[in-house]
Parts: structure tokens; C-alpha cells; sequence
């Protein structure tokens, strides 16, 4: 894999300084961006766009929860990445659902946090034990969140294994291998069900489909 550029947004200089210090062992890596807030980001995403960006919730002025969700709708090829001190099942189905790719909390060790950022580039998310945790709990609760007229959702058979495949962590081209069909197509099936389910990512609907029981 070429070299994934990284950004992060914290407002405690002393943490992003010492993530950054942290992930310089991983040369594959190189952080371009660095902001104190969410206009910060915003600001210079204009200019500087990185892969990656690691993302605290809360910031001074534009929170990370706003920002999140404005950077993955002006900016939806740079994937986002939680990095907070919030254990709170809320903030992971929010998130995950308008536009993170993973969630981190801030006592995750460097191996784990380059991990993630690996992920994100070649599955479009990545879920930890954590999220699994609150996906485990949201699956088994009876208040479902389907935004859907229906109260079945109804999905086709190639519908159905595609997301099974995402959600074993297969890629769009390892799905068209097993499929026999297009990466194109794959992706087709895919947007055509973020759409319809409202998610803004990969992440989004995988967290959906286990949420929501979608899938064996």
C-alpha cells in the first residue's frame, strides 16, 4: 500500500504531538494535518486532504460530532476515525451511523491505532471489540431504529450475501470474486443500500445490518 496520509483533530496539542510520536515507527504513515477544532479541519481540508483523519468528539467551537458529519458529506473519500474518551454507547451508534469508519477510545495502544487506520483503507471500516460490544447490545434490544415504512425489511438474495461478505470483511473485488460478478456491480448493490437504509459509508451500513439484524 502507497503511503496513507494521515490528519487528526484534538484540541490538547500535547496528545495529538504525542500520537503523531507515537505512529512514527509506522512508515507508512505520514500526518499532513493537524487542527485544534472542527473549523480548524474544515479550514485546512481544503487544502490539504489527508487519507485519514483521527477525530476527537469534544472540541471547542464545531464539536467532532458536527464535524464528522459535514467533513464525510463535503469530503466523502477521507475516512474518519473516532479517537475519544467517551465509552458511550450513544456516540458509536451515532457516529458509525453518519459517517465515522471506527471508533477508538483514547487508551488504545499505537499497534491498535495503526491497525484501525490499515483497516479503514482497505475495508472502509474497522471494528474493534468495543464496537462490537454496543453492536452486540443494539442487536439484541427490542427498540430496532429502521428508517423504513415497513416494518419488515426486505432484501433480495444478492443483496443479502453482499452484505453478509461486508460484514465478514471482504472487499468489494474479494465479493465479485465469490460472486462471479463485477466489482461495479458489487458497489452498485452497495450504494443503492446505503442509500436506502441512510447510511454515508461502508462502516454505517455494516453497523446497520448487525444493528438491525440483516444478516445470519
Amino acid at each position: 500500500m502507497d503511503q496513507i496520509r494521515v490528519g487528526i483533530a484534538d484540541d490538547h496539542k500535547i496528545f495529538r504531538k504525542g500520537v503523531i510520536l507515537s505512529l512514527r515507527q509506522y512508515t507508512n504513515l505520514s500526518f499532513v494535518l493537524e487542527a485544534e477544532n472542527g473549523e480548524e479541519l474544515i479550514e485546512k481540508l481544503a487544502v490539504e486532504k489527508p487519507d485519514v483523519v483521527l477525530m476527537d468528539l469534544r472540541m471547542p467551537g464545531k464539536d467532532g460530532i458536527d464535524t464528522t458529519k459535514e467533513v464525510s458529506k463535503k469530503f466523502p473519500d477521507i475516512k474518519i476515525l473516532i479517537l475519544t474518551m467517551y465509552e458511550d454507547e450513544r456516540f458509536v451508534s451515532h457516529l458509525m451511523e453518519n459517517g465515522a469508519n471506527g471508533y477508538l477510545l483514547k487508551n488504545a495502544d499505537p499497534v491498535e491505532i495503526k491497525k484501525a487506520i490499515m483497516e479503514v483503507m482497505v475495508r472502509g471500516y474497522y471494528l474493534n471489540n468495543f464496537v462490537n460490544r454496543v453492536l452486540l447490545k443494539k442487536s439484541s434490544s427490542k427498540n430496532k431504529i429502521i428508517p423504513s415504512l415497513n416494518s419488515e425489511i426486505v432484501l433480495s438474495d444478492k443483496e443479502k450475501e453482499v452484505i453478509q461478505l461486508l460484514c465478514m470483511e471482504y472487499t468489494a473485488s474479494e465479493i465479485a470474486t465469490k460472486m462471479d460478478i463485477s466489482a461495479r456491480t458489487v458497489e452498485s448493490i452497495k450504494d443503492r443500500l446505503m442509500e436506502r437504509f441512510g447510511t454515508k459509508n461502508t462502516a454505517g451500513l455494516v453497523f446497520f445490518a448487525v444493528k438491525n439484524n440483516l444478516i445470519d
